[in-house]
């Protein structure tokens, strides 16, 4: 064993990559209906850490990985923070700050019960909430409040604290959450239905051909009609007397015409008992005339416009009928905004295929290739923004950081998707192959750090008192939380694991909390309360020091 840590402990990469390997393979393992998933990276992070103090990885590994982790979160969550935002962002706000103010409450009275000082308060407050800027703005307080003369076992004392309830701040949620919706049975394919105005979830998409026979709907323009019935479906192809055209909105149904209807399937169910009788035949297999194609977006000047600025009718006549992101399609509209990495099916005449796939890109090798330039000045103006000085009443002072700073600037950018030629976003791949890297960073380089101080702090005595201490505060207040949400606020589950992630501020139980719901619901969650939960719990910190002197 000797050499092995001599060699991991002396080849910080090879450590770093070991750590790696080994919680993803742990991650795959299953206990029952639950995995740790890459949470298990951080796992293995604190056991390596415990075997030598040498073995922890520089601390811009884990800041690096924060970093990339925020960023591309802000990025990808910037549309459905802020439709969220307009809709429930009070109440959610509200309720994490009353599971930070529970937090810090039970932090106060377990301080005056087991005769901890301020400082070991603020580090255990700062542990089971799992925030290290809350653990850096108690430091900092500490050291102006002694004029910079402090003795280094005092300085010491938040860090410990820290490090001995940090691991069952992240453990303790996920097994609050595992046991949670075992009780509750809950079922968070059904559930996500109700949130598909946050572009998150859709359903799947039908199409049918449709005989018009209503003679209500005999000479409507399809435009118009879609607006007054405000059916949320897309008309693709249109056949009148023998001939295929386009179904574009300008086009107009008569008796007899055969038309394909796409969307979800109660709704495009509902459009065509209104129009007529659904045919056996699809009018889509006949591409003689009309062809559609998967086309690639990899062209900057489409992306980040709404589809009715592109003027895809009368420049090519053409029309989209589904814009496939990631692995799921969703129904276009005249607002829909495209990303780079999408995927949209494009119908129209065969001679005009080519240059609308010219127009949209269709390379999917300038998808691979990241635009460094946008991310570089994306992430440095969150940097900067995380170095600002924000003051408090009392004479406190906070910054966002590392985390908060790129959050909410990757927020801001991935809602506004380009300022004039540079484009925010990234293609969808690429976006997760980051977040996915930065977040083993991150867990990587925090496990390690933390796993030698977790260990020597049991074993010196005292350890198991401020353990279970910071047990009690981080399941009280994610139970709090999620019967107070779920049970009455009724907010999915989905959403609210995601947003108890917020609360925690913790890229650990967000992939957690991913990997149960099988969605990107729990990402909207943990965006909306982030920025919010970051702030209280580093005031909150400070004020517990302030309380217990």
């Amino acid at each position: 064993m000797r050499p092995l840590i001599e060699l991991l402990a002396a080849n910080p990469l090879l450590l770093l990559f070991t750590v790696a390997a080994i919680g993803y393979l742990l991650g795959r393992v299953r206990l029952g209906s639950v995995s740790l998933g890459v949470a298990a990276v951080l796992f293995v992070g604190l056991a390596v850490g415990a075997l030598d103090e040498r073995l922890k990885l520089p601390e811009i590994v884990y800041l690096l990985g924060l970093v990339l982790f925020v960023y591309t979160i802000g990025l990808s969550s910037g549309p459905s923070f802020f439709a969220a935002l307009r809709s429930k962002g009070l109440r959610d706000t509200l309720l994490v700050l009353g599971a930070i103010l529970l937090a810090s409450i039970l932090t106060v009275g377990a301080a005056r019960a087991f005769g901890f000082g301020g400082p070991l308060a603020a580090g255990l407050f700062a542990g089971s909430l799992t925030n290290t800027p809350a653990l850096a703005g108690a430091l900092e307080a500490l050291k102006a409040r002694a004029g910079g003369a402090i003795s280094d076992t005092l300085l010491a004392e938040p860090v410990v604290a820290y490090s001995v309830s940090y691991p069952m701040g992240v453990l303790g949620m996920i097994l609050t959450i595992t046991v949670v919706q075992r009780i509750w049975k809950v079922d968070y394919a059904a559930e996500a239905s109700s949130l598909r105005h946050l572009g998150v979830v859709r359903e799947e998409l039908v199409n049918r051909t449709v005989r018009v026979s209503n003679p209500s709907i005999d000479g409507r323009n399809v435009g118009e009609l879609i607006r007054s019935t405000r059916w949320d479906v897309v008309f693709g192809r249109l056949q009148h007397d023998g001939r295929v055209g386009v179904a574009t909105s300008d086009a107009y149904l008569h008796t007899g015409d055969l038309v394909t209807i796409v969307g979800a399937r109660e709704a495009v169910e509902q459009a065509a008992a209104a129009i007529g009788e659904v045919m056996n035949e699809g009018l889509e297999l006949d591409r003689h005339t009309i062809d559609f194609r998967r086309i690639f977006v990899s062209n900057p000047a489409v992306v980040g416009r709404p589809l009715r600025e592109l003027d895809l009718p009368q420049r090519y006549g053409a029309i989209i009928t589904r814009v496939r992101r990631g692995d799921v399609d969703l129904l276009p509209n005249g607002d829909t905004v495209l990303e780079l990495g999408d995927r949209v099916r494009v119908v129209t005449r065969r001679e005009n295929m080519d240059a609308v796939a010219a127009y949209f890109g269709d390379s999917y090798r300038s998808l691979a290739e990241i635009d460094v330039v946008s991310l570089g000045l994306g992430i440095a103006l969150g940097l900067l923004l995380g170095m600002v000085p924000i003051p408090l009443p009392g004479g406190l002072r906070f910054t966002l950081g590392f985390a908060g700073g790129p959050l909410i600037v990757a927020l801001i950018l991935g809602w506004r998707e380009r300022s004039g030629p540079i484009v925010w976003s990234l293609p969808y791949s690429a976006n997760l192959t980051l977040r996915q890297f930065g977040l083993t960073l991150f867990l990587a380089g925090v496990g390690t750090r933390s796993g030698h101080s977790f260990v020597s702090t049991f074993a010196q005595g005292g350890g198991l008192t401020i353990f279970l201490a910071g047990m009690l505060i981080t399941i009280a207040s994610g139970l709090a939380l999620l019967i107070v949400g779920h049970r009455v606020l009724k907010i999915p589950m989905a959403l609210l694991i995601g947003m108890l992630a917020g609360l925690q501020t913790q890229p650990a139980l967000l992939a957690f909390a991913g990997e149960q719901t099988g969605n990107e619901l729990p990402n909207v969650g943990y965006a909306t309360v982030y920025p919010t939960a970051t702030i209280a719990k580093i005031v909150g910190a400070q004020i517990i020091l302030a309380l217990l002197r």
